[in-house]
């Protein structure tokens, strides 16, 4: 299908952006609040490649930072309530059945130790361990494209230890020290709640095992979830008789059942490794828990080879029986979009740029860049076409916003309380 012209890519940029900020408008009590959210969406869309706030400022003709600075911390808003309007745009513009939720976290380099949720940890962003925030996302992922729909911040235990640290940082008195499976588990069950169409869901190894799985199996969806090589399995199956780690198991697969498919195209185009499927289990879904129904669905292992070095991959996967393994493949392929998708957000949104060090200031400043993403992923589904670059985009919105750009309101210069 041809791509949507230049000049009909920019009345849909304008039409689009104006309608998103008709739907945070309810969000915001005062219109000098709501007009300083839309500088602040205006500031991530615009051309800048650093989105910090004298940056934005500068973009939307303030004098200084201070408005953008106090619509993440000194204005009264509730973040949650964003989260949920970006999650529906999302789930109204990309919703499919098949869709895949994928999770996955990503690290926010710092400096110092005042940052909500700092501290020396591993962030797979850089490689090592490092001072950082981490964040858990979920992202929703279909054939329309993909954004992100929920995230939390991930607070160690040395902050969950220090009452002070936390009244610091402005940390609401429920939080409490949780894992990452633990988040990743909220974000799950908060897409169920909200009846978002998936049927799957895709993770590495961190949130792979335990109660993620119990939970998938009790909401009738299918998985495909990394775990160790040292991860055990084992067949209930008669004609196949198998147990011990994944890696001893992987060891044993005959070269004949190893399959040669691609997990989806990115840059460079199709990534392809060889993979092998054993189905270990088909049972009832009663059997797990007698108020399921008697749908069969099978556990299994899903093991990836590199076609390059040969290095092994090892998933959990548990699908509705006679489901080939093509379709479990193209499952975890969709992990890479939200690679794709913190990419896009760190370097054209202003993801990792945020000046806040509280709890509020870093939900609501990564809840307005989802926002932006999510406008995206709206100008890019209804251009019907290739995805144009996200840079082009950007600029597109530079020349929409710094044009007068009627979305932004009469009352966009006015100062946020």
């Amino acid at each position: 299908m041809p791509s949507a012209s230049l000049e009909s890519t920019l009345e849909l940029w304008s039409t689009t952006l104006r309608q998103t900020k008709q739907r945070i408008r309810p969000l915001f009590a005062a219109p000098s609040v709501a007009a300083s959210a839309n500088a602040f969406l205006d500031g991530l869309l615009g051309g800048e490649r650093r989105k910090t706030g004298w940056m934005r400022a500068e973009a939307a003709g303030d004098p200084g930072p201070w408005r953008q600075q106090a619509i993440l911390g000194r204005t009264h808003w509730d973040a949650e309530a964003l989260r949920d309007v970006v999650r529906d745009d999302v789930v109204e513009t990309l919703a499919s059945p098949d869709a895949v939720l994928v999770i996955d976290e990503t690290g926010f380099l710092k400096q110092g130790k005042a940052s909500c949720g700092v501290g020396r940890q591993y962030t797979g962003s850089a490689g090592k361990i490092t001072n950082c925030q981490i964040g858990v996302f979920a992202a929703y992922v279909s054939d329309q494209g993909h954004a992100f729909i929920d995230r939390r911040l991930y607070l160690p235990k040395a902050w969950t230890e220090d009452p002070a640290r936390l009244r610091a940082a402005h940390v609401p008195e429920a939080v409490a020290f949780a894992t990452k499976p633990r988040l990743a588990l909220a974000m799950i069950e908060r897409a169920v709640r909200a009846e978002v169409p998936f049927a799957w869901v895709a993770a590495d190894s961190i949130y792979g095992v335990g109660e993620i799985e119990l939970a998938l199996r009790r909401a009738y969806k299918g998985y495909v979830l990394g775990v160790t090589g040292q991860h055990r399995f084992w067949s209930w199956d008669a004609n196949l008789d198998l147990a011990g780690t994944a890696e001893d198991i992987a060891k044993g697969i005959p070269d004949q059942d190893w399959l040669r498919f691609s997990a989806g195209a990115d840059t460079k185009g199709a990534r392809l490794f060889d993979w092998a499927y054993l189905p270990l289990a088909t049972l009832r879904a009663d059997a797990l828990d007698a108020a399921l129904d008697q749908s069969l669905w099978t556990r299994g292992l899903l093991v990836r080879r590199s076609l390059s070095d040969g290095a092994l991959a090892y998933f959990t996967t548990w699908c509705p029986a006679g489901t080939p393994v093509e379709k479990l493949v193209m499952v975890e392929g969709r992990r890479w979009a939200i690679e794709d998708a913190f990419e896009t957000a760190k370097t054209e949104l202003g993801l990792a740029h945020n000046e806040s060090r509280s709890w509020h200031g870093w939900h609501r400043h990564v809840s307005l860049v989802m926002l932006a993403f999510a406008m995206l992923a709206r100008v890019r589904r209804l251009a019907n076409g290739p995805p144009p670059k996200t840079t082009l985009i950007a600029k597109l919105a530079g020349a929409v916003v710094h044009s007068g750009d009627p979305a932004r309101g009469d009352a966009a210069g006015a100062t946020a309380h």
